[in-house]
């Protein structure tokens, strides 16, 4: 038996046997959103062999349970490139996912923005992403499935379900284009007017390899951006992992408020 089926037995033998109908994989300052559902929390440590995310504003620990109404999975944080130098540490979570029999992925993420109409505060839900880290987390994958194409990376109905929740909602979700930065350290206002060149509407240290991860084990997969603060040279304002953390709740509030309308719709 595989590592993920075994913690996935292990999950379905303390939060039952029902497949969860969406994973949701929180970023920084977000973890409260785990609290939100009616079910069983399982940390992280309590998962052998499961990567233990290590950054604060992170919830280590998953939830199964209902979601206004749906079974949802949600993993209260990440393990991110920059920890470990290992773009495919979300791999066995996402593995589990799917041996939970759930089909349908939803991450979320703190960025920061290249465009002067999404500012802190604002969500900006991902049409594409630019892997600028240059990482991949297929990379030894031995199987030809790791030839994943991405021209729809990001799945098109999953957008339009959470357009049509935000318009419900009254919450401005503009799309754009997400720039993978490997991070720790932030972007230089070089780079970030790079990314500008490109077309990217913000920057990020996360979520591209679990997008690629999602694709390759037949996931289907969007994001939703939460914009913490304005990319380095784009405002007087200090960049640093507590302004995050300070930032991340504004967003979050109006991302709940879209993902529950989301969820009612399903």
């Amino acid at each position: 038996m595989s590592k993920s089926a075994e913690l996935a037995a292990l999950i379905r033998a303390r939060a039952g046997d029902a497949p969860p109908q969406l994973g949701l994989i929180l970023g920084s300052g977000l973890g409260h959103l785990a609290e939100e559902v009616q079910g069983v929390a399982i940390p992280y440590s309590d998962l052998p062999g499961f990567p233990h995310a290590g950054v604060s504003g992170h919830n280590p620990k998953l939830v199964i349970g209902q979601l206004e109404g749906v079974r949802v999975a949600v993993f209260g944080g990440r393990v991110h490139y920059y920890e470990h130098g290992n773009p495919a540490e979300m791999r066995l979570p996402l593995e589990i996912l799917r041996e939970l029999g759930c089909g349908q992925l939803l991450l979320t993420n703190a960025a920061g923005s290249l465009r002067a109409d999404i500012g802190p505060g604002d969500l900006m839900l991902l049409n594409d992403h630019i892997a600028f880290a240059g990482a991949n987390p297929l990379i030894g994958e031995p199987s030809d499935a790791r030839f994943v194409p991405l021209t729809e990376a990001h799945d098109a109905e999953i957008r339009a379900g959470l357009s049509a929740a935000a318009k419900a909602e009254g919450v401005a979700l503009p799309e754009g284009v997400y720039c993978w930065f490997s991070g720790p350290s932030f972007e230089t206002p070089a780079e970030i007017r790079a990314a500008k060149i490109l077309g990217a509407d913000a920057v990020g240290m996360s979520t591209v390899p679990e997008v690629i991860l999602a694709r390759f084990l037949g996931l289907r997969v969007a994001a939703v951006s939460v914009v913490t603060n304005m990319g380095a040279g784009l405002s007087a304002e200090n960049i640093s992992h507590e302004h995050t953390k300070a930032m991340a709740p504004v967003g979050a509030a109006k991302l709940e408020r879209v993902l529950r309308r989301y969820l009612r719709n399903l």
